[in-house]
């Protein structure tokens, strides 16, 4: 018996203050000294405690006078479990970064899969967007790979979308690989070779293995799992790919979600190569509209974002990953004043290297605070959304999860009002300002997904966790093997020419690669 399929008792859940969700201006709705009706993992009633203990008084009350009740958070772009720190791969540029990956070392993707859904749950997050970098070797290989990662989510508690990154060109760079991989040595060349093989599979393969896994899922798991789609990025997928990724999501209601001008190497790829910037390329191609999210979009222009709210795209607000591989920050304010939808994702790790969302909002209210009197910033009731009812619209659940109100899945977060005080907390001091500003990690008491408890007392109850851990350390311990040699070996050798490749290519005229308030006559910090 799956998690979806044990039973979900019925209780009444009550709180000093609901975070019900956002209003049409984006304030934040709260019920103070507020119950839910929880039945068979439905929120049935909101009201009063005593209304609704008194309509129902063979049901089981829990929550208490200390609880902060707030829909669950969503992840809205995560990639895989240990991290890239922990597997000894330095922080480097995008372009740098991502070939080391090649070098560190795995444990099984159920294993993978769990560790990084425990600091997820713990953390609050409920629902996830998993982006598999990329699907290799025989179908067999790709059935097994969504199986088992999928299944961990289903066994730990968690709703997941479910997509894995699609290319079919210029996997090692921006430009063919065949260019790139003459100037590497011979005996790298030959390493390298087979996984390259990925991007000479037929765009209709993978759309044809979606169709059938979004049918599998759609009967296993229909409240628990959506199966998305996720064309890898500009430079990495050619037209006729892309055009093929959005038909077949559109004819499936499926989500899309697509990396997007993360670095400015990425913009001025877009404008060389197509004489127009990325997102209006996309636009003349039809993929533009409301069942996209754009990832990352750190290089976006005001045209770009215009384009965007006339559509009714959603871009997902990965901060600290734009911070920590120094590839840029989001346009967030702009694009608040465009009323386009912004979720976040923690992407591969936040700025403390762990899925942490209570981390990651502050962050994100922080980074937009631009400097003047009267601007307009990001208020805590709107990052709280971004981190609730848009991440799960991204996802696929935005129909039943994403905010606490008659009819929606009981995804639950539950906060001890007295630890987010710490020691006092004045009754002015707004509880949507109180969460984001003092929340942590430590004061989450209780998570719900559809109504069945995952968390307790701060901890995951659904597996066990200290298991998973020491069994990945007990993996992770043994000395490499040959074939992890070789990669270190192998990556080694490769990034010299990487690096070269790279010098060769300069940013546009008039890039800044910092923001400073003081600048003198040349344009130069002072």
């Amino acid at each position: 018996m799956g998690f979806a399929d044990t039973p979900c008792p019925d209780f009444i859940l009550s709180a000093a203050h609901i975070l019900t969700g956002a209003d049409a201006s984006g304030a934040m709705q709260v019920i103070d000294e507020g119950a839910l009706l929880i039945r068979d993992g439905i929120i049935r009633a909101v009201g009063p405690l005593p209304d609704l203990c008194r309509d129902n008084p063979e049901i089981e009350v829990r929550g208490g006078s200390d609880m902060v009740a707030m829909p669950g958070f969503a992840n809205s772009h995560h990639h895989f479990g240990l991290t890239p720190v922990m597997m000894g791969v330095p922080f480097a540029p995008l372009e740098l970064w991502l070939p080391q990956f090649r070098k560190m070392r795995q444990v099984n993707l159920r294993l993978d899969t769990l560790y990084s859904a425990i600091e997820m749950l713990e953390s609050g997050t409920t629902t996830v967007q998993h982006i598999n970098s990329g699907l290799s070797g025989l179908v067999e290989n790709w059935d097994r790979a969504t199986e088992e990662i999928i299944s961990a989510y289903g066994e730990i508690g968690m709703r997941s979308g479910y997509c894995f990154m699609i290319r079919d060109q210029n996997i090692l760079s921006y430009e063919d690989d065949a260019k790139v991989l003459a100037a590497l040595p011979e005996e790298v060349r030959e390493w390298l070779a087979p996984s390259l093989q990925a991007a000479q599979t037929p765009t209709r393969a993978y759309m044809d293995f979606f169709s059938r896994q979004h049918r599998a899922w759609s009967e296993r798991a229909p409240d628990m799992v959506r199966m998305n789609l996720a064309p890898a990025n500009l430079h990495w997928c050619t037209d006729d790919s892309l055009q093929m990724i959005f038909a077949t999501a559109r004819a499936h209601s499926a989500s899309i979600h697509m990396h997007l001008l993360e670095t400015e190497r990425q913009a001025r790829y877009a404008k060389a190569r197509f004489k127009c910037s990325a997102v209006e390329h996309l636009d003349r191609l039809g993929c533009l509209g409301p069942d996209l999210t754009l990832g990352h979009g750190n290089w976006m222009s005001r045209d770009d974002l215009d384009r965007l709210s006339d559509c009714g795209c959603m871009v997902c607000h990965n901060a600290s990953s734009g911070l920590r591989l120094g590839s840029g920050i989001a346009p967030v304010n702009e694009m608040q004043r465009r009323n386009i939808p912004v979720a976040l994702g923690i992407d591969q790790s936040n700025i403390c290297d762990d899925r942490d969302m209570t981390i990651e909002m502050k962050l994100v209210w922080a980074l937009h605070r631009e400097t003047g009197m009267w601007n307009d910033r990001l208020e805590a009731s709107r990052v709280l959304t971004m981190a609730t009812e848009h991440g799960t619209q991204s996802v696929g659940f935005g129909k039943i999860t994403g905010r606490l109100e008659v009819g929606r899945q009981a995804d639950i977060v539950l906060m001890s009002k007295s630890d987010i005080g710490r020691p006092v907390l004045d009754p002015r001091t707004p509880i949507e300002d109180a969460v984001l500003h003092r929340g942590s990690k430590s004061a989450i008491r209780q998570v719900y997904v559809g109504g069945r408890l995952v968390v307790d007392k701060g901890r995951v109850t659904t597996i066990d966790r200290d298991a998973v851990l020491a069994e990945i350390a007990g993996i992770l311990s043994a000395p490499m093997t040959e074939a992890e040699r070789r990669a270190a070996r192998m990556v080694a050798a490769m990034m010299p020419a990487l690096e070269a490749f790279h010098r060769a290519h300069s940013p546009d005229a008039g890039y800044a690669p910092y923001r400073y308030n003081a600048m003198n006559d040349a344009g130069r910090p002072v």
